[in-house]
């Protein structure tokens, strides 16, 4: 029987419609996650932040909010769940969109090895695309570090801080992303701003995100938003 195929949207807010993304749900398929850790509630989306959470996952917020995205990215979860890694590969090489650059996870991670390895293998027969991602799974790359028989130079991947495995960060020298509050704090650690996913892309210095989404009332994350919009600072991403 044939496998279910997997469904990619293309573009979100700030990214270029030639980009294709991939999405599982936020928080569910997320090991390593601490600071932004976020669920919406399969049924009703209601939102659960972490125990540690700083600030809140706009991917979980948008799953809250739209049914249609929350249910897509459930779907997408339980057809890879429960496969076998070649079975794995195979669905999602055949239900890989034409675009040329591929960004895995606007919502998610790599939630085990297995499906860490079989993104990998996707990228290696497809040598003439581009696939980006954000990830605090670090434990499962590390181990792959300079093996480009694994991890294939048309797979870039940036570490995502604020995770369970932030140490790996500085012990292998990852190229990471940070999340600040105010463009003046990413100034202050000597990072730019990365607003449309072009630092993302391409191997480089690590950078900076600016916090955005939804964020719990009355919370650090919620006056820092606030201060954004008082002095008109983009922070929001639409169309």
């Amino acid at each position: 029987m044939k496998t279910k195929a997997l469904k990619f949207g293309v573009g979100n807010a700030k990214l270029s419609t030639k980009i294709s993304t991939f999405s599982v749900p936020s928080g569910f398929t997320c090991p390593a996650a601490l600071d932004c850790l976020a669920k919406a509630d399969r049924v009703t989306g209601k939102i659960t932040d972490g125990e540690y959470s700083k600030f809140r996952c706009f991917a979980a917020s948008a799953e809250s909010v739209f049914k249609q995205t929350r249910l897509q990215r459930w779907e997408n979860f339980e057809i890879l769940r429960n496969m076998d890694m070649e079975t794995m590969i195979d669905t999602i090489h055949e239900s890989l969109p034409n675009q040329e650059i591929h960004r895995v996870h606007v919502s998610g991670d790599f939630f085990n090895q297995k499906y860490f390895d079989a993104w990998m293998r996707v990228a290696k027969l497809n040598p003439d695309k581009l696939f980006y991602a954000y990830t605090k799974s670090l434990n499962y790359w590390v181990d792959y570090l300079n093996r480009f028989d694994i991890v294939p130079v048309n797979f870039v991947l940036t570490a995502s801080r604020g995770g369970r495995y932030d140490n790996l960060i500085s012990e292998y020298n990852l190229r990471e992303a940070v999340v600040v509050y105010h463009p003046n704090e990413a100034a202050a650690l000597g990072l730019e701003i990365d607003h449309d996913d072009s630092h993302a892309m391409v191997n480089g210095a690590s950078f900076a995100l600016l916090l955005h989404g939804i964020q719990p009332k009355n919370s650090k994350a919620a006056s820092a938003l606030k201060t954004l919009k008082q002095e008109n600072i983009q922070f929001a991403y639409r169309r």
